[in-house]
């Protein structure tokens, strides 16, 4: 007669399984017997229950992991004489790299090989879990020739490396781990047929449905003393027999959605009826009123089926001490999860855990306890890659791979593992922040040797002196990461990989457990044979290691509070804590969407009998069934993410449409809306900052004058508090860097060819085709400019047959006006064939309006004028006879260019006079009075912004 039985979802697994054994065998009798359990956290759960039970020392069972493949769990102690003779199973690691080589082979990338050599493991231990042979995978690609294109081929492929893989064992002395799993699962099953171990046997909380597993737990569940128990099993009374008929698994019938699925098939393959199921009868602490268990079992009811709700009884739906919180945004619901987890502190003896498959999440609450000294361990853990160590690796490759560009570069050297400590670190950091300023614009050409010219070409020397003192104190240190670009497969990466981080960061890389873990990473690669088969570019490395580190997991060591947890679905599975926060549960995230398989169509895997992608579906709702068994329980979501609205997981919206509507948790949202808020919020009044007269400037650039009338406080912060707008690292080519480029073409076209026509083509083609310069900027710009650069050496011979000539480029000069030393400087000045002046200001856009020249703005050329007039340009100067823009812009009849002067329709000499009152007026006010800077008297013609965020102009503009 078998023995099967389930532990209710309202009582905590692992506390009830620890009583009813010590109940039943008392403590003399447990250390004759074996508990098998599904994976090693479930063996720390159940240690941890007896622990909790025992007054004084307790001999424990034998407790042993039967392995999950796959979350890489190993099957434990030899329970089979026949494990011995087997060979090992092949690390992960080795076996991902072994199949990317065969896939490299045929024609993947590195990158991609990888990533599909990860899929193709899955898929391989799923083939064997569920013991299909390559005979049946060759025949099903016989007999399946309705399939699209893409996916006969996939199966093509995965039947040749499923029957190649087995030779490549092999040859290695390996097998699959889940072949290595079933084979000692079958021994054992088929030794304890006839020869069952003395003592009692429990298999608990094991759920796995492949063959292997359900055989010997088929096995246990009939031998002497052997039983089998099960978690959360629905019963008749919380799912008629009706309802789990319709969840058979046979010719594609069944719902792998629900909760129940795996359950059913699981004793199917066992050859036990629902029928035989007892309950458990030993309860443990922390159990819920079973009339909780009974109504999230009818929640989690089949579509068809959810009819029943309108006939249920209150108490078969109701869900006391269940609550529920919709929170704005995911912060927002970290907080409110933070909150709620604090509070249960202030209870003595009480325990509370966030289960929630949301790794974001989970580190945001973990870091607001901080904030309260409250340190509550993932036990899910930190994938490797968003650790110290992962990370400094990633930015290792990557700056390698995009050639030493400035933006990976600043991210590298301001790692906090690199720099040394203390003072040295200040040292470090102070250098990397010059060097950031050098960096900043278009970005340089590639290399180191691309920075060092950079550096030297700065034009102003107060930022190139010390850009160049920090670049040489930098630079040694980058040197070691030149073997990361020059390896050629995987073992040399890592090694040059090794001693780079050596070089940079030192011992404190390899500290912890983060960094022990990264250093076993790297030299287990190394040294493995394959890794040295594995063959990339520089280009290719980062996305190829990152995936490897993903899979790591970087787990706390013991030392977190001792009654605060964070679990993911995986660690909550057996156990509870007095309060379960269920976080994150919308659609996506819990249940998470089927991940696709890119070897088997969801069609090939119903044919091969293989679990449907959608199972886990059902087994992430058969874990918050567990979890609402908890006495107490909250449940939150976030209503966006992104900015965008979220959707309520189908799991939460079944307990809202079976009960009406969760109660509700009014308390914590209301201290989140609080926790923060400030008491008044003082809208920032306009600024109008008045420094004393003898404190303002005495010296103006033309260039600055539109902005001290357009903005005076952008005037005051840039000239006056020295602040100036950064350029990003990085930059694209704007606007302001196309002008520099286009003067300095022209300024030496001048300066060093005499103006020759065919010259300055010359020059422009050397400027865009400068490497630094983006391929698509070059590809947009080049025929634009090459069109308005013919235009001007054009223009530049025309005016020359009519005698006109330039005297001078890039003009400095300079005149006491108005009590204050007026500055500019001429893009061009030339000599007018009457002996007069004309004085040119290049545009690569549009010159400025004539309404803006009208409402006294376009000060820039006229002010230049006056210099000129009043012997600001010494030789170059004189008389004014002409103001002139000239744009390299198309005009409207589509000329590459045009000239246009300055005072259009108004005489040269009113526009003068009139620019030299405006200017006038101005430095009376604000240079030499004491008139308010005020922010943005004339907003139409500011549209610098620069300093908005300084002036909190969002805060006062527009209220009237």
């Amino acid at each position: 007669m078998a023995r099967v039985y389930s532990i209710p979802a309202h009582r905590s697994f692992a506390d009830a399984l620890a009583s009813g054994l010590l109940k039943q065998y008392g403590r003399d009798g447990l250390a004759r017997g074996r508990i098998l359990l599904p994976t090693n956290r479930a063996v720390r759960s159940v240690t941890e229950a007896f622990v909790r039970l025992s007054d004084g020392g307790l001999l424990l069972p034998r407790m042993v992991p039967i392995g999950d493949p796959e979350i890489g769990d190993r099957i434990g102690a030899a329970l089979d004489p026949a494990e011995a003779l087997l060979p090992p199973a092949i690390p992960p690691l080795e076996r991902q790299l072994k199949l990317a080589v065969m896939l490299r082979e045929g024609g993947k990338g590195a990158g991609e090989a990888m990533r599909l050599a990860a899929n193709l493991g899955r898929t391989l231990d799923a083939l064997e879990v569920e013991e299909v042979t390559p005979a049946q995978l060759r025949a099903l690609q016989q007999d399946t020739p309705e399939l699209a294109e893409h996916w006969e081929r996939m199966l093509g492929e995965l039947a040749l490396l499923f029957d190649r893989w087995p030779r490549v064992l092999e040859e290695s002395g390996h097998v699959d781990m889940a072949r290595r799993r079933n084979l000692l699962l079958r021994g054992l099953a088929e030794r304890w047929k006839d020869n069952p171990p003395p003592g009692f046997t429990v298999a608990a909380g094991i759920s796995t449905t492949a063959p292997a597993v359900a055989g010997l737990l088929g096995r246990v569940a009939r031998m002497p003393e052997g039983m089998v128990v099960l978690p959360a099993l629905a019963m008749e009374r919380e799912m008629p027999e009706e309802e789990w008929e319709a969840l058979r698994p046979e010719e594609g019938a069944g719902e792998p959605t629900h909760p129940q699925y795996h359950l059913r098939l699981l004793l199917d393959r066992m050859g036990i009826a629902r029928g035989e199921v007892e309950t458990w009868s030993a309860g443990g602490r922390g159990a819920s009123r079973a009339e909780r268990g009974r109504a999230a079992a009818n929640a989690m009811a089949s579509a068809r089926f959810s009819d029943k709700w309108e006939a249920l009884a209150d108490s078969e739906r109701r869900l006391s001490g269940v609550r529920a919180m919709e929170l704005p945004d995911p912060a927002s619901e970290a907080m409110a999860i933070a909150i709620a987890l604090r509070g249960a502190l202030d209870q003595e003896g009480r325990t509370a855990a966030l289960v929630t498959p949301d790794r974001e999440l989970a580190r945001r609450v973990a870091s607001i306890l901080e904030r309260w000294q409250i340190k509550a361990d993932d036990s899910a853990g930190t994938p490797l890659h968003l650790t110290p160590p992962g990370s400094l690796m990633m930015a290792m490759l990557e700056l390698v791979a995009a050639d030493f560009s400035p933006l990976p570069l600043v991210a590298l050297l301001k790692h906090p593992l690199i720099g040394g400590q203390g003072e040295a670190r200040g040292e470090w950091l102070a250098r990397v922040r010059r060097l950031d300023l050098g960096l900043r614009g278009p970005r340089p050409e590639p290399g180191l040797e691309g920075i060092d010219r950079h550096v030297e070409t700065i034009r102003h020397e107060r930022l190139r002196v010390p850009t160049r003192e920090a670049w040489e104190a930098l630079r040694p240190s980058l040197e070691a990461l030149a073997p990361l670009g020059q390896a050629k497969n995987l073992s040399a990466l890592m090694s040059a990989l090794r001693e780079a981080i050596d070089a940079l960061a030192g011992p404190a890389a390899w500290k912890g457990s983060a960094g022990a873990q990264a250093g076993d990473l790297l030299s287990r690669i190394e040294n493995a044979p394959d890794a040295a088969r594995l063959e990339a570019g520089a280009s290719e490395w980062p996305r190829l290691v990152q995936q490897m580190l993903r899979e790591v997991a970087v787990r706390p060591s013991y030392g977190g509070h001792p009654r605060l947890f964070i679990w993911g679905l995986l660690e909550a599975r057996l156990q509870q804590a007095d309060l379960m926060i269920l976080g994150g549960l919308n659609e996506g995230s819990w249940p998470a969407a089927p991940s696709p398989d890119p070897w088997l169509a969801p069609k090939l895997r119903r044919l091969l009998g293989l679990p449907p992608l959608e199972y886990r579906i059902g087994l992430a709702a058969h874990d918050l069934m567990s979890a609402l068994g908890a006495p107490q329980v909250l449940l939150s979501r976030a209503e966006k993410a992104s900015g965008a609205p979220t959707v309520a997981s189908r799991l939460w919206l079944r307990l809202e449409a079976m009960t009406g509507g969760v109660t509700r948790e009014k308390e914590i949202p209301a201290l989140v809306r609080e926790i923060d808020r400030i008491d008044a919020i003082a809208p920032s009044l306009r600024p109008a900052p008045r420094p004393a007269p003898a404190l303002r400037p005495r010296k103006i650039y033309v260039t600055d004058v539109d902005r001290l009338k357009a903005d005076p406080f952008a005037y005051y912060a840039k000239s006056m508090l020295a602040l100036r707008k950064l350029d990003p690292i990085d930059a694209d080519h704007h606007a302001a860097w196309k002008g520099s480029a286009v003067h300095d073409v022209l300024d030496q076209w001048y300066k060093k060819d005499n103006c020759e026509p065919g010259a300055l083509l010359r020059r422009a083609e050397a400027m865009i085709g400068e490497e630094a310069l983006h391929p698509m900027l070059r590809a947009l710009w080049r025929p634009r400019l090459m069109e308005a650069i013919e235009w001007i050496a054009a223009e530049v011979e025309r005016d020359a047959a009519k005698g006109r000539a330039p005297l001078g480029t890039e003009i400095d000069g300079g005149i006491d006006f108005a009590g204050v030393e007026l500055r500019g400087k001429a893009d061009r000045i030339d000599r007018m064939a009457d002996g007069k002046i004309a004085i040119l200001d290049y545009k690569t856009g549009d010159p400025p309006s004539q309404k803006a020249v009208g409402a006294g703005f376009a000060l820039q050329l006229s002010l230049l004028g006056i210099i000129s007039e009043r012997g600001g340009f010494g030789a170059h100067g004189g008389a004014v006879g002409a103001l002139e823009y000239w744009s390299l812009a198309k005009d409207k009849n589509g000329s590459p260019g045009y000239r246009r002067n300055a005072s259009n329709k108004m005489e040269l000499g009113d526009l003068l006079g009139k620019m030299a009152r405006e200017f006038e007026g101005l430095a009376t006010s604000y240079l030499t009075g004491d008139a308010p800077f005020t922010a943005m008297l004339h907003p139409e013609y500011s549209p610098y912004g620069d300093y908005d965020q300084l002036m909190r102009r969002d805060e006062w503009y527009g209220r009237g």
